[in-house]
């Protein structure tokens, strides 16, 4: 058999490992495998599997300093505190407490990225929807799901999948960001909002929220906590403004914010970094070197030509086109090897860049079609089960196809429409 063909057969096994999660293995360990593997049958030699690796330092970076920053806020329950606070000023009513719930939301997303939203603000609502007496906790833990990916280009610091869809140099400035993506932005949360309002408008019209509920003081140290994720925030925006090193910013803020804490509390960092999950940093360091085997094999050469001869009769056709993919390839395959892949293939011409800012959307908001769409969607997943909740692959598909087809559509016909009257000339 072929390298050709050994290197698609590791790749779309590793795919489906990661995707179904055979034996109940974590992620990390079918990407892992994979990319061992590929270096087996000589597929990549060992020194470029290190190379790919490599070339993850940014999105490391920024998940370890996105995860600091969010193991801090949950240790200190800044999150706790946020959460009890919508929870208190839904004054009894479920469907005030969705809308709360939903613009905290938007906050986290934002400024803290989708997998903050993830991993400390679905723990922190399943909390308070506990102490509020909710009889169903699950229209309010979707929104952490959704939110995460729809809010997750605001801003470049929102995914790490940014990171890699604009990398090499190619990350726009905040200014051009914005003037890319703030329409897009704003209808895909509005769309997603009342997509989900509308699949959810039966649970909410029965459930109940107590009036009573439990006030979670913040100490000297969440103050603090939150005090150091605010100016975090100034720091990145001002940083991605400048076109600075979003990886490297995020992950001194994080470390900063951690000695902080930890000097407050005179304590020692073990408590924290067993908080962290590693497991996704070993995960994207695995895709990395898949993505590098398969690009070997020229199908990013072959898309980028593709995309190129598309564009010349028509941007927009090409971008909308771009986008629809990106999407859809995101929940067949998850979104960080997709947006891998798509980074590549743009990157090898001189792709428009509304092309690239229509393949990003896709990216970033279409895995809100299925629940193993996104790493985002993934970890929430996994912090579901640690409260003994599930939600089934089909389930969440009929879900995700009423909130993410008319969000993803409507958001890349904003860009399309918008973007070339905004951008920079």
């Amino acid at each position: 058999m072929s390298t050709f063909s050994l290197t698609w057969i590791v790749a779309g096994l590793t795919v489906t490992g990661v995707v179904l999660r055979p034996f109940a293995w974590p992620e990390a360990v079918w990407a892992l495998a994979g990319a061992t593997l590929l270096v087996v049958v000589g597929s990549l030699a060992p020194s470029t599997a290190l190379e790919a690796v490599g070339r993850g330092t940014d999105v490391y970076l920024f998940l370890i300093g996105m995860m600091l920053l969010s193991e801090i806020a949950r240790r200190e329950r800044l999150f706790d505190w946020l959460a009890a606070f919508a929870t208190s000023h839904a004054r009894g009513s479920p469907r005030r407490l969705f809308v709360l719930i939903y613009g905290c939301g938007i906050l986290v997303t934002a400024f803290l990225s989708n997998d903050a939203t993830a991993v400390v603000l679905t723990p922190a609502v399943y909390a308070a929807c506990k102490a509020a007496k909710v009889r169903d906790p699950m229209p309010y833990l979707l929104i952490c799901a959704f939110i995460a990916n729809a809010a997750s280009f605001v801003l470049p610091i929102s995914n790490p999948a940014n990171l890699v869809v604009f990398g090499n140099g190619t990350m726009p400035s905040l200014l051009h960001w914005l003037s890319l993506f703030a329409l897009p932005s704003i209808v895909a949360i509005l769309v997603t909002f009342a997509a989900l309002w509308w699949t959810q408008r039966k649970a909410l019209a029965e459930d109940t929220v107590s009036t009573t509920v439990e006030v979670v003081s913040l100490t000297r140290q969440a103050r603090l906590a939150g005090l150091a994720l605010c100016v975090t925030a100034v720091l990145l925006v001002a940083v991605s403004a400048l076109g600075g090193d979003l990886g490297l910013t995020t992950f001194l803020a994080g470390a900063v914010t951690t000695a902080l804490i930890l000097i407050a509390n005179r304590e020692g960092p073990g408590d924290i970094l067993r908080g962290i999950s590693w497991t996704a940093l070993l995960l994207v360091a695995g895709l990395f070197v898949v993505v590098e085997a398969t690009e070997a094999t020229g199908l990013h050469t072959l898309i980028g030509g593709w995309i190129v001869q598309s564009a010349a009769q028509s941007v927009y056709a090409t971008a909308f086109a771009s986008g629809i993919a990106a999407a859809l390839f995101s929940n067949l395959a998850n979104n960080l090897p997709v947006g891998l892949l798509a980074a590549s293939a743009l990157h090898t011409a001189d792709m428009p860049q509304l092309v690239s800012a229509a393949a990003m959307i896709g990216v970033d908001l279409g895995p809100n079609l299925s629940v193993t769409g996104s790493l985002a969607t993934i970890l929430w997943l996994t912090a579901l089960r640690r409260e003994g909740l599930h939600i089934g692959a089909w389930q969440f598909l009929k879900i995700g196809a009423v909130v993410a087809t008319p969000a993803v559509i409507l958001s890349l016909a904003t860009l399309i429409i918008v973007g070339p009257l905004t951008s920079p000339q």
